[in-house]
């Protein structure tokens, strides 16, 4: 597994956070069904593996989601239709929107995933599907109220700088 340093619980510093080779380097076995690589003030970064048989389950965000597959094949279902994906593919959820994905191949369905804002409390590790449902059930993987701001607040704040 590529070796992601542990995210913090902390508002982003105004610094660079670099991941090199997302998108060729990525390991085609994983152990891990989600893994919060980094979560700023209005989007969050996580990693996933849906297993050989496995899918993401049905489900509908209040915000935006960009996936990229890195590895694998594999059926979305977005908002009534579907579509064949593979590594190197990019699907769009917006937000609002019923989707599904599942791995329909004989190796892990590996991708990134961007939402926007944030949908997982910011270190969180799901070693499989059912542990990630068990612990947003149980109120555990929330994004941190900082991660849920608007843009007026976070001017007011100071967590960022009004544009001149």
């Amino acid at each position: 597994m590529v070796p992601f340093q542990t995210p913090s619980s902390d508002p982003p510093k105004h610094e660079m956070q670099y991941f090199p080779d997302m998108t060729t380097a990525l390991p085609s076995e994983s152990g891990e069904f989600r893994r919060v690589l980094w979560t700023g003030l209005y989007s969050q970064l996580v990693l996933m593996t849906i297993p050989v048989g496995g899918d993401i389950g049905e489900e509908i965000h209040t915000r935006d989601q960009i996936l990229t597959f890195t590895s694998g094949v594999g059926l979305a279902q977005v908002g009534g239709k579907e579509q064949k994906i593979k590594a190197g593919d990019m699907v769009i959820v917006p937000a609002g929107t019923k989707h599904q994905f599942l791995n329909q191949g004989p190796t892990p369905l590996i991708l990134y995933t961007v939402y926007s804002p944030a949908e997982h409390k910011p270190t969180s590790v799901h070693k499989t599907k059912e542990e990630g449902e068990k612990e947003e059930e149980e109120g555990i993987d929330v994004p941190p109220e900082w991660s849920q701001r608007s843009r007026k607040q976070n001017i007011e704040e100071g967590w960022v700088k009004a544009e001149e």
